[in-house]
């Protein structure tokens, strides 16, 4: 049987892998969505219309399903850490409470989007999808600032063992949160631009060279390219916050397994705390001093200066990660500034060579690769803490038995949803394409909801 805790975290785990993809689109998909439709208005142009329609159907059915392993994240959070949950509820209720109501926000106005379609003028109907990408924003923006209080605990006191003097806003906005929401909300950017971006891009090299896929090539690479520099620029000062706020993650993160002036830095490899080496990776001299602190003999703290049951448990799947995350960031970025160099340099021609598609192709997947092993760095690399320096994860797990299979049964859930999520988007990719020309595109609107009209009558 396995243990309690490898079975919580493990469940715990693939659950947030599976519904952050979910999290991420409902972030970036309708913002697109809102660009597209604008831009269809703006130009009479059916085609960014059609586009516009296209992800509204393709987001309908992520949210649905997304609803469903959101609700699920939601009772794990009782069902197998009930000491979190007792002593964080009155501390951080207020955040998941405020995104439960952005959440329902999102929802009134998705139903109102997809029911006006035919029935609201065009501008209205466009204005109602302002709600949702802004009610979406705001929902990653509260339930990361949860995480982030996770990291850098605020707004209560401990007396007697007891929880008091709560403030939950100073524990909304506690030191990590303006870092880490910047950093996950242009993460979700990234990851829904470089990913559209990909879905077209395979379009266009099974030859699909249309004015339907160029676009949606276009709009993702926008969004993407966008965010990404924003997105490494968010990341390195996160990177010099966790340093100070917590330096047992920024060791394990950048492999520093011994204290020292002048720390080189280390591209991939195994780092092993029991030798203390770093086994098999590029190694730049005074790197890791320079880019920390911009001194080539800087001193930096190594994981050798904290006790062992305080550190990363898994310190070389966090340095792992870490570089993954990294190197992917940067080559999504090279993918980007190739792109639009050259688009500008085919004076607004979009680029069609296989090689430049294939980097395009690629570049969606390594953005949510990235985006899942950024959560690995913050999730691994807090612990053994659940709450840092506050509370470990071993003594939040519930202590029932048959953790295990309720690890399984969650297991087989998620494998049903995900099968469910592929199917129903293959099918929507599949559909006849719509009219090419703005007046056939309005015709069939309009005819569609004369027809609709008839037969309620």
């Amino acid at each position: 049987m396995i243990p309690n805790l490898l079975a919580a975290r493990a469940q715990m785990g693939t659950s947030l892998i599976f519904h952050i993809i979910f999290s991420v689109l409902g972030v970036g998909l309708p913002l697109m969505l809102c660009i597209a439709e604008g831009l269809a208005l703006w130009k009479k142009d059916a085609t960014w219309l059609a586009l516009s329609r296209q992800w509204t159907k393709a987001f309908a059915i992520l949210f649905a399903i997304g609803a469903v392993s959101g609700a699920i994240v939601e009772f794990e959070l009782s069902l197998l850490w009930p000491t979190w949950t007792q002593f964080s509820g009155s501390i951080i209720g207020l955040p998941f409470a405020l995104e439960g109501f952005a959440f329902f926000i999102e929802g009134i106005f998705l139903g109102i989007y997809l029911y006006g379609a035919k029935r609201l003028t065009p501008t209205v109907h466009w204005l109602t999808s302002f709600p949702i990408w802004i009610s979406g924003l705001t929902s990653a923006w509260f339930v990361t600032s949860a995480n982030s209080w996770m990291n850098s605990p605020a707004g209560f006191q401990i007396v007697h063992g007891h929880v008091v003097g709560v403030n939950p806003f100073e524990a909304i906005l506690n030191p990590s949160t303006p870092y880490e929401t910047t950093h996950m909300i242009l993460a979700c950017y990234v990851a829904t631009g470089f990913g559209a971006a990909a879905v077209y891009a395979t379009g266009m090299l099974r030859g699909k060279r249309d004015d339907y896929h160029r676009k949606g090539l276009l709009l993702g690479m926008l969004l993407g390219v966008i965010a990404i520099p924003l997105q490494i620029v968010s990341g390195d000062f996160n990177a010099r916050f966790l340093e100070t706020s917590q330096p047992t993650k920024y060791a394990a993160m950048e492999g520093v397994l011994q204290s020292g002036n002048g720390k080189p830095l280390y591209l991939g490899g195994i780092v092993d705390p029991q030798t203390g080496k770093v086994y098999y990776a590029i190694e730049i001299p005074h790197g890791e001093s320079l880019i920390a602190h911009f001194d080539l003999n800087s001193y930096t703290r190594g994981l050798d200066s904290f006790p062992a049951n305080q550190r990363p448990e898994m310190a070389a799947l966090v340095h792992l990660a870490f570089d993954g995350m990294v190197g992917s960031g940067f080559f999504i970025l090279l993918v980007g500034a190739v792109f639009w160099f050259l688009y500008l340099r085919r004076k607004r021609v979009v680029p069609e060579q296989k090689w430049m598609l294939w980097a395009s192709i690629l570049a969606g997947p390594l953005a949510f690769l990235a985006l899942e092993l950024g959560w690995m760095v913050t999730e691994e690399g807090r612990q053994p803490w659940v709450i840092y320096n506050v509370l470990l994860t071993k003594d939040a797990v519930n202590p029932a038995q048959w953790m295990n299979v309720s690890f399984l049964i969650f297991s087989c859930i998620y494998i049903v949803l995900g099968a469910t999520l592929v199917v129903l988007l293959l099918r929507l990719a599949r559909r006849p394409k719509p009219p090419q020309t703005w007046s056939e595109m309005v015709t069939t609107e309009r005819s569609s909801k004369k027809l609709e009209e008839v037969s309620a009558s």
